[in-house]
This record gives structure tokens, C-alpha cells and sequence, in this order.
């Protein structure tokens, strides 16, 4: 990128910024129990951000989302440079020193938010480490652009107790947009569906059966060990734990919804023997088929 002769922090046509005064950061956000593990600091939006450019040696206070909707920019974290293009976000760490800047001949129009709480680090890390990196792509603008704008609203409305909470219990919401939203959408229906997603899709739709990590395995066309490994990954659990949650998670509306028995619920679930059912209710859940029933129904009668 072209050595630039003008430098601007800011102060560009039709740009937005707020930022929170420390005592209510302290007041309304710090104590707030609430939101204390994540809040906002600094909100803003800068449009055609022509030689936008910040140098921080020491680093920032506070945790810094950009997602950039139009145009170009280059960031230096540390001693790691990388490119940020339309549609993509940059998390930069609190501490971490770091500059960004406008590409010359096409600068970025940017949604940026500053962060912190108790969490913020821990938040920070996990998704650094989750996009292997300071960039991820973003996809499906829209949502994330109307989050940021009903943040800035509310903030824009004042600081009483409601906007100054209710903006940053969306910050959560836009970290679920922007890391994850490739994965689930309003509708609940799953696009660009990995091998991963598939599988379980599979599984959703086939708690009736017993099936085996081969039969599981083979829905994808992965060897089970490869398969099986990539999916604890993903997901934290092996496919045929996952797939017992599943059925337990089924079996549990059975016990609420129904009157049905428990070796008729096994059977629903597609296990013919009710005693391994029961024991595989009572691993997941902490309690039988039956203690789980009772103490629910016996609080609907309460």
C-alpha cells in the first residue's frame, strides 16, 4: 500500500461516532451484572474513509471490531500485516499494538466498535484463534449492518439504563453474526452446508434409528476415524454422543408431552432395550427417564 501524504483519524462526509462517557462505562456497564462480561465503549461508522489511518504503538484499551462493508484497508497487528476487503471484519486485541489505514485508491466505508468487560479478552482470543488470525469473512451484510445501526440508535437515544444495556446485550448478537452467521439464518435453514453440517442434519432426522459411526461416517463419504475426529473438533462431542443428545433431547418431550412409557419412548428412539436407554437418559441428563418426569410434572402441579 502507497505511502500516504494525508493521514486522518477521522472526520470524513456523513461519518457517526459515540463515544460513552467514562462514568457511565463505570456507572451503567462495569457493575452491571448484566452486561459487565461485554459491553460497549466506542460505536461508530465511517464512510468512504479517504486516508483514514490509526496508529496505535501501545495498543487500544479496549477490544476493536471493524467490519468493512465497501472498499479496502490494510491493518498491522503486532508485527502481522494483513488485507481487509469488503465483507470482511478485523478483531484487534486490547494491548496489541497496531496500525490500519484506507487502501488509497479505494477506501473502506466501516462499521467499527470498541469493547470490553470481564469476557472480552477471553471473546477476544476464542475468535482469534477460532479464524486463525486478526480477518474472517463475513457473509450476509445486511443483518450485521442493521445490528450495528440499532446499537448506534439506541446509544444515540441517550444513556439511560435501557439503551446503555440493551446496546450491548446486541454486541453478543453481532459476534453470533458475524463468526457464525454462515451457518444458521432467520429462517433456521442451513446454507452452504459442510460435511459437518450434513451429518447432522442426518442425525436430526433419524433419532429413530440406531446407526453406527460407519453408517454416519459414510453419509459424507469420510473414513469414521477422519470423520469422527473432524466432528469432535466442530463440535466438542463424538457423532454417536451427539446423536444420543439428540435423542435424549427428543426423549425428553416425550416424558413432558406424553404419557407414553419409558420402554415405549426406547422404542420410538429406536433402542429396544429400555435399560440401556435409561442409562444412556441418566449420562446425559443426570437423572433416570422416570426422576426426570416426576420432578417436572410434580412443578406443573406446583
Amino acid at each position: 500500500m502507497a505511502v500516504r501524504v494525508k493521514r486522518k483519524k477521522e472526520g470524513f462526509e456523513g461519518q457517526k461516532a459515540i463515544v460513552i462517557p467514562r462514568k457511565i462505562l463505570l456507572e451503567r456497564c462495569a457493575t452491571n451484572h448484566l452486561i459487565s462480561h461485554l459491553y460497549i465503549t466506542d460505536i461508530g461508522y465511517y464512510p468512504k474513509a479517504v486516508f483514514h489511518y490509526r496508529n496505535r504503538p501501545s495498543g487500544a484499551d479496549q477490544h476493536i471490531l471493524i467490519y468493512c462493508m465497501e472498499g479496502r484497508g490494510a491493518a498491522t497487528i503486532r508485527d502481522r500485516s494483513v488485507e481487509v476487503e469488503a465483507g470482511s471484519f478485523l478483531l484487534i486485541p486490547a494491548n496489541e499494538s497496531h496500525l490500519y489505514q484506507a487502501d488509497d485508491r479505494n477506501p473502506w466505508t466501516i462499521y467499527w466498535v470498541h469493547f470490553t468487560g470481564s469476557q472480552a479478552a477471553v471473546l477476544s482470543s476464542f475468535f482469534v484463534e477460532k479464524i486463525s488470525g486478526y480477518v474472517g469473512l463475513a457473509k450476509y451484510s445486511e443483518p450485521i449492518v442493521n445490528l450495528f445501526n440499532e446499537m448506534y440508535g439506541l446509544l444515540e437515544s441517550g444513556y439511560g439504563y435501557d439503551q446503555v444495556v440493551s446496546a450491548s446485550l446486541c454486541l453478543s448478537h453481532l459476534f453470533k453474526l458475524i463468526f457464525y452467521n454462515d451457518k444458521s439464518l432467520a429462517s433456521g435453514q442451513l446454507k452452504n452446508k459442510d460435511d459437518i453440517d450434513v451429518a447432522i442434519e442426518f442425525l436430526k432426522n433419524n433419532t429413530h434409528r440406531l446407526l453406527s459411526l460407519e453408517s454416519i461416517a459414510a453419509t459424507v463419504n469420510l473414513s469414521p476415524p477422519y470423520f469422527s475426529g473432524v466432528f469432535k473438533k466442530r463440535t466438542g462431542f463424538t457423532p454417536i454422543e451427539y446423536f444420543n443428545h439428540l435423542k435424549v433431547q427428543l426423549a425428553c418431550q416425550y416424558l413432558l408431552f406424553t404419557s407414553l412409557r419409558i420402554k415405549e419412548i426406547a422404542l420410538k428412539l429406536g433402542i429396544e432395550d429400555q435399560y440401556y436407554f435409561s442409562r444412556v437418559f441418566t449420562k446425559v441428563m443426570g437423572e433416570s427417564p422416570i426422576q426426570y418426569r416426576e420432578k417436572r410434572m410434580l412443578k406443573i402441579i406446583h
